[in-house]
């Protein structure tokens, strides 16, 4: 039998794996593949992330250049552009990118784009498995029909498809690709098996469900609890100001419960490739089937306004000091999307920067992890230049607290500041110059 073939090929680590899309989820999963043993090919369409892996190279944070080279010394790990090396490949990962259109729509080209290309080189006997967040019905609907228009092998018997979920945390440490479980549902029962079988050779956990409806639901569940958590602890940020309530200390001392209660924290606006993104697919999805998903267009509101929020608060601070926004220098202090990472899919950092520059304030910005944006008319702060920087400026923003920002100093030298992060909470205590969200 076709399955009982690959199942002896997966367990003797004698299948050759591709990962379609060499990411943020996709890097870190080829080379967990690639620690156990497998032979693992990375096809991506960016020409420079393949020569940089084939050099041994790594362009992502939490994989760092000696992983890289250590496989691709061994031939255990190489990449390419061209997906024609599939015609080898008895096992597939997708983790493309499943970005919202401007209109706030799911943007499903990267996986159609990656289907159709898998597509002429599908054969009996492999496994292909989709990573990437999207709504309920995607895999079953868009990309098995792309699979199996173009060849007549039938799912479940002559080829496996399933869907995974990606939970990369970037910067994360503790819980990473190999430990953190994984939850797998197959197009059939066979789909799951061969497909949790193989991940199971790599991952410490493995988490099989009925179907793939099942596990697409699950992660947007996961992200939907995020959201409308965070959202509720942002608009309750707003509440605690009206109400001249630390909402930092209403946080920590309920967070003293031991049970019932999960600590959330407020902040500028939800960043990153999931939290932001996937809870609106389902919106989407729900608005199909004349469904309204109130939690989550009600917590989308709530985080769209945080930045304008942010914003304002900065505004009535430097007004206090008698000083307009439009002409005041403004340092930003940390644009990824969150600490002590490189990465700004979805930062907010951007919208307030965006509203400041449109209200007229002078902006510059510090982030030990991101030496240099694409964004017109922000001026970037060296690390040598930090102090003075922090010193000229009429009001320092701390928008994201990484742990490599010496806050002493900022505190020190800053004429005014507004802590979105609750980054001063040991350094200012209730200094008159600073101001909390």
């Amino acid at each position: 039998m076709v399955k009982d073939e690959l199942l002896e090929l997966i367990h003797k680590r004698r299948a050759n794996i591709a990962i379609i899309g060499m990411g943020y989820v996709g890097l870190p999963l080829a080379i967990t593949f690639a620690n156990a043993g497998f032979n693992v090919t990375g096809i991506d369409p960016i020409q420079e992330k393949v020569d940089m892996l084939n050099r041994g190279e790594s362009y992502i944070l939490d994989i760092s250049n000696a992983q890289v080279r250590k496989h691709t010394e061994a031939g255990r790990l190489r990449a390419t552009t061209d997906y024609s090396i599939l015609t080898e490949i008895d096992a597939v990962s997708i983790c493309v990118p499943t970005p919202l259109r401007k209109t706030g729509d799911p943007d499903l080209s990267f996986i159609a784009s990656a289907s159709e290309s898998l597509a002429p080189y599908l054969h009996r006997g492999m496994v292909i498995v989709l990573e990437s967040s999207t709504y309920p019905g995607t895999t079953r609907e868009l990309v098995l029909p792309k699979l199996s228009e173009c060849c007549g092998l039938k799912v479940g018997e002559d080829f496996f498809l399933a869907f995974s979920p990606e939970r990369v945390d970037p910067g994360r440490t503790d819980f990473t690709t190999y430990n953190t479980p994984k939850v797998v549902g197959g197009i059939t029962p066979a789909c799951t098996e061969v497909s949790a079988a193989w991940y199971a050779q790599a991952l410490e956990t493995i988490v099989p469900v009925s179907t793939t409806e099942v596990a697409e639901m699950t992660k947007l569940l996961e992200n939907t609890f995020r959201m409308v958590n965070i959202s509720m602890v942002n608009e309750l940020a707003q509440m605690c100001d009206r109400l001249g309530i630390d909402v930092w200390e209403v946080i920590d001392a309920a967070a003293t419960k031991p049970f019932g209660f999960m600590k959330f924290t407020p902040g500028p606006g939800m960043g990153g490739h999931c939290i932001p993104v996937d809870p609106l697919y389902l919106s989407w999805k729900m608005k199909s089937i004349n469904y309204t998903a109130r939690f989550i267009d009600l917590a989308s509101e709530i985080d769209s306004n945080m930045p304008r929020y942010v914003v304002s608060k900065i505004q009535d601070a430097l007004n206090r000091y008698k000083k307009p926004l439009n002409g005041s220098k403004v340092l930003i202090l940390g644009v990824a999307y969150k600490p002590n990472v490189n990465d700004l899919r979805e930062s907010p950092a951007f919208d307030v920067i965006h509203l400041l520059q449109e209200k007229g304030a002078l902006v510059s910005y510090y982030d030990p992890y991101v030496p240099e944006v694409d964004y017109e008319f922000v001026r970037m702060t060296s690390e040598k230049d930090l102090a003075a920087a922090v010193e000229k400026a009429d009001l320092v923003a701390i928008i994201t607290n990484h742990t490599k920002v010496d806050y002493n100093l900022v505190f020190e030298k800053a004429q005014l500041i507004f802590d979105a992060r609750n980054a001063l909470k040991n350094i200012a205590k209730k200094s008159p110059k600073v101001v909390k969200l």
